[in-house]
């Protein structure tokens, strides 16, 4: 008798985590495995602005998902583009660009989000976002070259532009990436001796009343005035309403001469959850607290791209936040879900309470809320860079994460660029290929008449 397939799809924690517990609690003989995903690695994204700032090395972060030896889970390379719930199908894009019919008896959906824009006249094409390794060692050669490039100048106009810095978002992403990387470049000015530090300038924008609500209003201050501090100049209750390549224009009026905008005002889930024709939350899918289709207990959604109940909340409608925290335990829940519903147990409901929170702002400053107790400074820093280490996957990650940061602490930044700017610039339509997805009409064609370059499985 043939075994059952499980598809799980998304390699970020929630489908990890999903993937290391069904090969723990499956024995081989009882199912096969398989992994969508385009890299055979797990990103740990809470550490991309430390990448980005150059304390980390890119391969730090990125978890291979091969080094296991125990790993047995077949690796499908590639993202998939389209799902068929009535005819069991997924359909998937290799890297070869073979477009592929891939069916399950089970499936989980992983995928992940994407970044959030909005209909802004010159963003997709000008803006750089923060959400993938590649987007954030670009970032890091773009920042450094315009140091470069301002110092090389001889036009003080388009050098004081080169030198002012915008990012967009005040959550945490946002407010850590413009941290990191206004101290990265404080420290590299004084290597070049024909700049003015003080033509230097960092803007955090956000349409929000507040920077990072979820941290309360004294920890909220804390991170407003470390930033006030550096020097960041923090906008609230304003966005963008215009870019083009050499200057940014706000909602409130203001023109800024800038050559950098890194936009990173929140996500919004895999274009891939509206190819099932399923019922959405805000472009989530609706699933139950047991994270399944409702009625349906072969498909299975979570992480960011699945609208999961908050049961730990006393109010209806409340959603579980797009965070590593629920996404790793949403992983291990969803995998017993799998299991149960092939050995015709009851499926069960996931509730988790958040920990709390850490913000790394770079050097000695961070604030953290671990279990409700609000910590600042070094004590705060220990807590975050604490957090993040134990949740790293392996043993290697973990040396080479710990290795950097005792390497930055005690040499300082290099301010080397890598050859990312070599080619021709590329902005957010170029990481995130959104527009790649299959209509309906066109995954039921791929289904029903196979071929044309398309392997029936």
């Amino acid at each position: 008798m043939a075994r059952p397939k499980i598809l799980v799809v998304g390699a970020g924690f929630a489908g990890v985590e999903c993937v290391r517990r069904l090969e723990r609690r499956l024995r081989p003989d009882e199912a096969e495995l398989s992994l969508v995903t385009p890299s055979s690695y797990q990103l740990y994204l809470p550490l991309l602005p430390q990448v980005a700032s150059g304390v980390l090395t890119p391969q730090s972060i990125a978890v291979s998902l091969r080094r296991s030896r125990k790993f047995r889970t077949r690796i499908i390379p590639g993202g998939a583009i389209g799902v068929d719930v009535k005819a069991k199908v997924c359909v998937i894009r290799k890297i070869t660009g073979e477009i592929v019919n891939e069916r399950y008896d089970r499936i989980v959906l992983a995928p992940g989000s994407v970044t959030r824009t909005f209909d802004i006249p010159g963003l997709v094409d000008n803006a750089r976002g923060m959400k993938t390794l590649a987007e954030a060692v670009f970032i890091r050669d773009h920042v450094i070259a315009q140091l470069d490039l301002a110092d090389a100048s001889q036009d003080e106009a388009e050098r004081a532009s080169r030198l002012q810095f915008v990012v967009v978002g005040g959550g945490y992403a946002g407010t850590e990436t413009a941290a990191c990387l206004q101290r990265l470049t404080t420290t590299a000015v004084k290597r070049y001796p024909r700049l003015d530090a003080n033509l230097i300038k960092w803007h955090l924008i956000d349409i929000a009343p507040k920077l990072m609500p979820e941290l309360g209003d004294k920890l909220g201050a804390s991170a407003m005035k470390i930033l006030s501090r550096r020097g960041i100049d923090v906008s609230l209750g304003v966005s963008v309403q215009k870019v083009s390549p050499e200057e940014i224009t706000f909602t409130d009026g203001r023109v800024l001469p800038s050559r950098t905008l890194i936009w990173t005002a929140g996500v919004v889930a895999s274009p891939l959850i509206a190819t099932l024709g399923a019922e959405t939350i805000r472009g989530r899918l609706a699933v139950t607290p047991e994270m399944n289709l409702p009625g349906d207990e072969e498909v299975f959604a979570l992480g960011d791209a699945a609208a999961v109940p908050d049961l730990a909340k006393d109010q209806d409608g409340a959603f579980c936040p797009p965070t590593a925290q629920h996404a790793q335990r949403q992983g291990r829940k969803v995998a017993d879900n799998v299991i149960a519903s092939l050995r015709g147990e009851p499926l069960r409901p996931y509730v988790h309470k958040d920990l709390g929170l850490v913000v790394d702002l770079g050097g000695r400053d961070a604030v953290s809320k671990p279990l409700g107790i609000e910590l600042r400074g070094i004590p705060a820093q220990a807590v975050a860079r604490g957090y993040h280490w134990s949740a790293l996957r392996t043993n290697v990650a973990k040396i080479r994460v710990l290795t950097n940061w005792v390497l930055n602490a005690a040499a300082g930044d290099d301010f080397v660029r890598t050859g990312f700017l070599s080619r021709t610039p590329v902005a957010l339509r170029d990481f995130e290929l959104t527009d790649s997805y299959l209509t309906p009409d066109e995954i039921r064609e791929h289904v029903e008449e196979p071929g044309q370059g398309v392997l029936d499985r």
